[in-house]
């Protein structure tokens, strides 16, 4: 826990652990459709899911023959996702860790997601670059999350102006890569009144 979390009350860590024990799953069983759709037709090689939560993608990705590891600072959603894995007959290594102090060391990785990890700018800009750090030469980086115009014209997701982003913000970021994809989608709901999204693809240049 950090010195923040002791001065703010609950950890983050701990308030994310009660949301997963109160559902299950916290979202769905099933992939994110803009997973499947973004990268459905890449080459499977090493995969890293970071705030992987209880591991819909990373179960996903292993069903596709991806090498996964997934990252996540609940401890309840991971052992979630271990027994998911178990009985999917997959295989991911789980790996417990608050992305704000995570780094990839030496890893590096041929498919790198993030999924839905809202947080206020300098804190996203400092784990999106350890992220991108982590992608490996002519590997992808898939970075989706509510667009900022989803807190007035979208539905659901934070409430907090501060932790949207616009896919141009994101890809501004990303020095040595080619941006295949910056839009903002709304997900298709049977109202046609669904959440905004900021999807980023990106692939790291060689050479």
């Amino acid at each position: 826990m950090s010195d923040r979390d002791k001065r703010s009350g609950p950890s983050r860590r701990a308030l994310w652990d009660e949301r997963h024990a109160a559902r299950d799953p916290i979202e769905s069983f099933e992939p994110d459709p803009t997973l499947v759709d973004e990268i459905g037709s890449l080459r499977p090689g090493r995969a890293l899911d970071l705030g992987a939560g209880d591991g819909r993608n990373a179960i996903w990705l292993a069903s596709q023959g991806w090498h996964v590891t997934a990252v996540d600072f609940s401890g309840v959603a991971l052992d979630r996702g271990r027994a998911l894995a178990t009985a999917s007959g997959v295989r991911v290594e789980w790996q417990l860790a608050d992305l704000l102090e995570w780094t990839p060391g030496a890893s590096r990785f041929d498919l790198v997601t993030l999924f839905f990890i809202h947080l206020p700018p300098d804190e996203r800009r400092d784990v999106y670059a350890r992220a991108a750090a982590a992608v490996a030469p002519g590997g992808t980086l898939l970075i989706v999350g509510h667009d900022r115009t989803n807190l007035a014209d979208g539905v659901g997701g934070p409430q907090d102006p501060t932790v949207l982003f616009t896919p141009g913000e994101v890809a501004a970021d990303l020095a040595g890569f080619r941006v295949d994809r910056a839009e903002v989608v709304r997900r298709r709901a049977p109202d046609g009144g669904g959440p905004i999204d900021a999807i980023v693809r990106a692939v790291r240049v060689t050479g």
